[in-house]
């Protein structure tokens, strides 16, 4: 890796706000394994829970995620089949439902993710873990 690790790919990759190299969850997104998030990153030994019910507020952020997509999905959904009628009405739901039921694990994580390395003042990035 280079000398310093980009806040980007800290987020894409979800490793720790903390150090930058330690995973944050366990398992895949998307796969047969349940993705949990750790407890303590494995790197630096930094809590990524920080307070207990701190991930609460990750629900909105979660919220906010998916009303962008449903905004996006109703868009495509509009250009394909039309302006919201009667006969199309079950298109949209159906596209809607499928696109929040397909992307809760993204949600779920990045949401953490989001929380965790933007919304979080305490958690502050050492470079000194990148040497």
């Amino acid at each position: 890796m280079s000398d310093k690790t980009s806040k980007l790919y800290a987020i894409v990759h979800c490793k720790c706000p903390h150090c930058r190299r330690g995973d944050i969850f366990t398992g895949s997104m998307y796969g047969w394994n349940i993705q949990h998030t750790k407890e303590v990153c494995s790197h630096c030994g930094q809590r990524i829970e920080i307070e207990p019910g701190y991930f609460y507020a990750a629900m909105y952020v979660s919220y906010a995620m998916n009303v962008i997509e449903m905004l996006i999905a109703s868009f495509i959904t509009y250009l394909i089949f039309g302006p919201l009628t009667e006969s199309t009405f079950w298109h949209y739901l159906i596209v809607i439902f499928a696109g929040c039921f397909i992307l809760y694990p993204f949600n779920y994580r990045y949401s953490r993710i989001i929380l965790l390395h933007v919304l979080s003042p305490n958690i502050k990035y050492k470079p000194y873990y990148d040497k």
